[in-house]
């Protein structure tokens, strides 16, 4: 193959790969339609399975064989199924005998509402109003058991006999058939989903070892913990769905029989069922409730009450009950919910509107512990699409430090400032300096990135410690909680926060830690960054820039009372840079102790080799490492072990390092 077709091929790789996506999804499309009589039944089956897998392994763990486990879910989950079904054709049944009797009800209403209408003139209200009155005559017509002829007498339409005929076929086959053929499929596919579900509980450790195969067996123990607590997560939030769904329909059923509306039980099992519809599914339970209240009542009250009802039970579940549950996320987006919803509805018709969510559950919670399924989280789940360090970069560059400040605050509840700045704004501005670096960034949107970063540190001044604020346990929202999942635990030192009266003598003025930072466009953001978390901790301290200093340079007067000098660099121009910085420090202050800070990560190997040729008593690359070693030296000894603290030196004589936290 040449060159140039080479190339072609390289180009029209990407439209080559669109169209194998496209080809492939179209195929999986039409296999879930065509098979929908198979597919229906199975996904049917393995929801059941993951419903009722806690109530098997509840059973096993109190010493019940396995067999007899399964065996009496499966027959409870039967009985409980067949006795809905049978409720529902009762309530069915003793609806239709009713419905002609609120015709009356019915017709009056709508005149009510057609006079009501007119009074307010030509307009909407009219045009409605005349719809309203022929919907009354349909009603009517309806309701007439005769034909209206063409013929008139004494001005009104003279109604002639419909003619109906009766055909009786008298034979028993005959009986059997007109009963037993609307149940049959029904009941074969009822019978279907109870085999599948059956299966799927005996084989359970086999179809997990079979779905580790296809996931890899790379990491062994991983993929295996993992799919064993995506099941165990999966089975406990259908079961909870389950229970609240059925909360709601016996709430609202009892709530119907109490207003007076035929067949509650009916209108209650229905809005459970409903209810699995995302977000609107208890609403659509409630349309045909009110048209029954609206039918049945000649006033408006139940009609009110019935709306009340639905609202009200609606806004518990949803508000108080589900989050202490589950929380207030299924783990979908909104827009993923709603794009499921209509996808599974086309394939499976109202079957798989039901389904929709339980399902692409299913797929999104693997997606989420499987790598090779990683793409389905992606675009289903309702975690961030891009990692907390790049969503704060992103927002910084973009000039919307506010809403960084609210994603802060909601991690804050759960973690410390240092972790919040070390994990999320450290790591964002790490990317921030490779783009700065590169001179990707520069300008107008350069100074953008600054002020914004500033922006963000001043909003955060006020927020509270651990220790000044209890946890309430609320439910973070997807970004917040992705956020300190990532970050994972506070470490130790977080939790001091300093007395005076504990500090060392010379740690007790006004301002006894100086921030420098350095020349780099980002150094000043994470400088004020480290000045404020060691002020939170106790440690009073200012952030300056040494260009300032270097404009303005400062007097030994001026250092007095100043114990510590804090060198912050994302990137330092190189070790002389270092080194010169560190003695015209001790110019000024040679009391004071020194730590370096350098941001940017970087290999453990170059680390002990700046330590080894830059004296300096820490040197750190996280806040949290520059809060323990700040801690150690004012006399507070951080939890971890750390080398003890050294002597003041003068620029003439240096030691290695007191404390080193990279």
């Amino acid at each position: 193959m040449d060159i140039v077709t080479s190339q072609m091929l390289r180009r029209a790789l990407p439209l080559f790969t669109a169209l194998a996506i496209g080809v492939l999804t179209l195929t999986i499309a039409a296999i879930l339609t065509l098979g929908r009589e198979i597919f229906v039944p199975f996904a049917l089956g393995i929801l059941l399975a993951f419903i009722l897998a806690p109530i098997v392994i509840g059973l096993q763990r109190l010493r019940v064989p396995r067999m007899l486990a399964i065996s009496g879910a499966i027959l409870a989950a039967t009985v409980v199924i067949l006795a809905l079904g049978f409720v529902i054709a009762l309530q069915i049944t003793s609806l239709v005998g009713e419905i002609p009797s609120y015709r009356l009800t019915v017709q009056e209403k709508l005149q009510s509402l057609s006079a009501s209408a007119q009074a307010t003139g030509d307009g909407p209200f009219s045009r409605a109003a005349i719809a309203l009155e022929e919907m009354a005559a349909d009603i009517q017509a309806m309701a007439s058991p005769a034909e209206v002829g063409a013929d008139a007498q004494d001005g009104n339409p003279i109604r002639r006999p419909i003619p109906v005929t009766v055909e009786n076929d008298g034979s028993l086959f005959g009986t059997i058939s007109a009963i037993a053929l609307p149940l049959l499929q029904p009941l074969a596919t009822f019978g279907v989903v109870i085999i599948f579900a059956i299966f799927i509980l005996l084989q359970r450790e086999d179809l997990r070892n079979r779905f580790i195969r296809l996931a890899g067996t790379d990491d062994l123990q991983q993929t295996t913990a993992a799919i064993d607590d995506a099941a165990k997560r999966l089975s406990k939030l259908l079961l909870f769905q389950l229970g609240v769904n059925a909360a709601f329909g016996v709430v609202t059923a009892l709530g119907l029989w109490l207003l007076g509306v035929p067949s509650p039980a009916l209108w209650g099992i229905l809005g459970g069922i409903l209810r699995f519809i995302p977000y609107v599914g208890g609403f659509i339970g409630a349309g045909l409730p009110m048209l029954l209240a609206f039918a049945v009542d000649p006033g408006w009250s139940m009609v009110i009450w019935t709306a009340v009802l639905y609202l009200g039970a609606e806004a518990i579940l949803s508000n108080v009950v589900e989050p202490v549950l589950y929380g207030h996320s299924t783990g979908l987006s909104p827009v993923a919910i709603l794009l499921a919803a209509t996808i599974w509805a086309f394939l499976w018709g109202p079957v798989g509107l039901i389904l929709a969510t339980p399902l692409t559950i299913c797929l999104v919670v693997m997606g989420r512990h499987v790598p090779r399924l990683a793409f389905i989280d992606v675009m289903f789940g309702d975690r961030p699409a891009l990692s907390p360090p790049q969503i704060f970069y992103q927002r910084m560059l973009a000039g919307e430090p506010r809403e960084a400040i609210d994603q802060a605050y909601e991690f804050l509840r759960e973690r410390e400032l240092a972790t919040y700045y070390d994990e999320v704004a450290l790591e964002g501005l790490r990317i921030a300096h490779e783009d700065v670096a590169r001179f990707a960034v520069e300008g107008d949107r350069l100074e953008t990135l600054q002020h914004s970063t500033l922006e963000l540190v001043d909003g955060l001044k006020s927020v509270r410690t651990s220790a000044q604020t209890s946890r309430r346990g609320k439910t973070l929202n997807a970004e917040a909680a992705a956020a300190v999942d990532a970050a994972g635990p506070d470490q130790e030192v977080t939790r001091i926060v300093q007395r005076r009266q504990d500090l060392a003598p010379a740690w007790r003025g006004e301002r006894p830690v100086v921030c420098l930072s350095g020349s780099n466009a980002l150094d000043g953001a994470v400088t004020a960054m480290l000045a404020q978390v060691l002020t939170r901790h106790g440690l009073r301290a200012e952030a300056v820039s040494l260009a300032g200093l270097q404009a303005d340079p400062p007097s030994r007067a001026d250092a007095e009372g100043v114990a510590l000098v804090c060198l912050s660099f994302i990137e330092p121009l190189s070790t002389v840079h270092l080194r010169q910085a560190v003695r015209r420090v001790h110019r000024v202050a040679p009391r004071a102790r020194i730590l370096i800070g350098i941001w940017r990560q970087r290999d453990p190997a170059m680390l002990q080799e700046l330590k080894r040729r830059v004296h300096a008593d820490a040197l750190v690359t996280t806040i949290n490492g520059a809060l323990a070693a700040a801690l150690d030296m004012s006399g507070q000894k951080a939890p971890e072990p750390e080398t003890p603290a050294a002597p003041n030196v003068t620029d003439e004589t240096r030691v290695e390092p007191a404390v080193t936290a990279v």
